[in-house]
């Protein structure tokens, strides 16, 4: 993906983003960026100069809990990025993992089909769409009908991205941040680093925004969505982890009670109900009739 120094990579990326104020340091001296300088960070980590620096280079990649979590503070990470460099630390200290496709459990393939009011989709780490319900599979009709099952690419690659999201922007940092919080438990899976080389190069928003390193994962939002056939709508959705296949992710959508969201929805499973069912190929990893 990045490198393969992905620890020092983001420790460096939330450094030059930590400005002195928010770290409680004095500005001294001429500054090349707004951020922490190296030794800066390693006196408020309580570690030298040089292990940091060692650190962000790669040729040490081994840190204590106790230093991890020191680096954690004195960036001022919050739970989700603190959370994200033990990953990536234990990533450095054992064998990577694979991010090898696993089919959708049929139980909760018939529990998704029985919410008929809601959409919900199965995605993994990369924010494949692995299934969805009829409704689901009817919110995101442009894309997966256009044979497009990842969001990110999406979201990055495709123009009508920007008219299906009003709020482009957001959702993109939303999405990509996303996709990075996956990533330290599929470090050299070679679709991700497929994805992301793809994106790095069609996408010059999608390199900017990456460098950055930012760390969220999906777990609950609000979202717009302009639709091709029932207009705009206004979901929130909620994560939830499959605990029987932990890469998979369940992506419940809702409108509010009474809303004009919720009339578009139900107008949706009616207008939906005549689209022809979608290839298999279109479901990543998993194929089921409608």
């Amino acid at each position: 993906m990045d490198s393969d120094n992905t620890l020092g990579a983001f420790l460096r990326a939330r450094r030059e983003m930590t400005s002195p104020d928010q770290a409680g340091q004095p500005w001294t001296g001429r500054r090349r960026t707004p951020g922490l300088r190296r030794e800066e960070v390693a006196q408020l980590s309580g570690v030298s100069t040089d292990y940091y620096a060692r650190l962000e280079q790669g040729r040490e990649k081994h840190p204590s809990e106790q230093v991890v979590h020191a680096l954690a503070r004195a960036l001022g990470l919050n739970p989700e990025e603190t959370a994200h460099l033990h990953r990536l630390t234990r990533t450095a200290r054992g064998p990577v993992r694979r991010g090898d496709g696993v089919s959708v459990g049929p139980s909760l393939l018939r529990l998704m089909d029985g919410w008929l009011h809601t959409p919900a989709l199965i995605l993994d780490r990369r924010l494949d769409v692995l299934a969805g319900n009829h409704l689901g599979r009817a919110l995101f009709a442009g894309m997966l009908e256009q044979g497009e099952t990842n969001l990110v690419r999406f979201t990055f690659l495709n123009p009508a991205a920007r008219d299906f999201y009003p709020d482009w922007e957001r959702v993109a940092r939303s999405g990509l941040a996303a996709l990075r919080a996956g990533s330290a438990e599929l470090m050299n899976d070679p679709r991700l680093t497929e994805l992301v080389g793809e994106l790095s190069l069609k996408s010059p928003e999608f390199r900017h925004l990456w460098a950055r390193h930012d760390v969220r994962g999906k777990a609950h939002e609000a979202k717009s969505f302009n639709h091709h056939q029932v207009g705009a709508l206004t979901l929130t959705y909620d994560s939830f982890t499959v605990d029987s296949v932990p890469d998979q992710q369940l992506i419940v959508y809702q409108a509010e009670p009474g809303s004009s969201s919720q009339q578009a929805l139900a107008l949706l499973g009616t207008v939906a109900a005549d689209l022809p069912t979608l290839p298999a190929v279109s479901l990543g990893n998993f194929s089921q009739e409608s």
